[in-house]
């Protein structure tokens, strides 16, 4: 089992910028790719950012981004603190949601599929002012 616990969320206004944090916990050996999902109110969970987290991995460090959300958000990580990060600048109103972090035992070809990832925690809420 991994336990994945989010911090970082707030509120902000507009164009402001913030950076949640995401740890995990247990067995983290087995986590191959991490990402960041959002949900809004009655909207479906999107896929934000993915990276691969497995340092023997030839892939390790490759991030994918949602294209609407790229050049705005960016995914890094701490291997050596098994986290994984999400800076999110000129934030919108529109980015107001909440912020689930999510580990998966494999990097599957849909980065962004909900149904991909085995672990998920248990969000931080992001609200964005006009």
């Amino acid at each position: 089992q991994v336990q994945l616990v989010e911090s970082g969320g707030g509120s902000v206004q507009a164009g402001g910028s913030l950076r949640l944090s995401c740890a995990a916990s247990g067995n983290t050996v087995s986590v191959f790719c991490m990402a960041w999902f959002r949900q809004a109110p009655g909207k479906a969970r999107e896929g934000v950012a993915r990276i691969n987290t497995r340092r023997s991995s030839v892939n390790y460090g490759l991030t994918h981004y949602s294209d609407s959300l790229k050049g705005r958000f960016v995914i890094s990580q701490d291997s050596a603190k098994t986290a994984v990060y999400l800076q999110m600048s000129s934030l919108k109103p529109e980015d107001t949601a909440i912020y689930y972090c999510a580990a998966a035992s494999a990097c599957r070809v849909d980065w962004a599929d909900p149904d991909d990832y085995d672990y998920w925690g248990q969000g931080t809420q992001v609200t964005v002012s006009p």
